[in-house]
């Protein structure tokens, strides 16, 4: 590998960061070109597709046919994109209760608290 290649290679998951960074940005939903000119154009388009698609398999984002290609959007805003990875990192382990608990007593204080507060609201009826 090149000193070049090196200085440029990207950390795991940080281009698909950058691709949801970028469509979380857009005007609406967006094609893969606008995606790659939005990442600097140095990316091959078939790169851009692979990830979009990746992102997809996650439902991370979502895809619509617009003529004879795709448009792509974000799936959530910031904070939904953080719950599906929190779920998915749950949905793979055999002892959810076992990782839940671990999770919740390994909370400060004040997040174990937000917590508490927030399981009260969503099992309130709403009017």
């Amino acid at each position: 590998m090149s000193e070049r290649e090196r200085r440029f290679r990207r950390g795991q998951g940080e281009l698909e960061a950058q691709v949801l960074a970028a469509l979380g940005e857009a005007p609406g939903p967006v094609d893969a070109a606008w995606v790659r000119a939005r990442l600097g154009g140095e990316l091959a388009y078939t790169t851009v597709i692979t990830i979009l698609t990746r992102l997809l398999a996650k439902e991370a984002v979502t895809r619509e046919k617009s003529g004879r290609a795709f448009v792509w959007s974000s799936a959530a805003d910031e904070a939904g994109l953080a719950a599906l990875r929190m779920r998915r990192v749950l949905d793979g382990e055999s002892d959810r209760e076992a990782v839940l608990a671990s999770f919740v007593t390994s909370l400060p204080p004040g997040d174990e608290r937000l917590l508490r507060e927030l399981l009260e609201r969503a099992e309130e009826p709403e009017d």
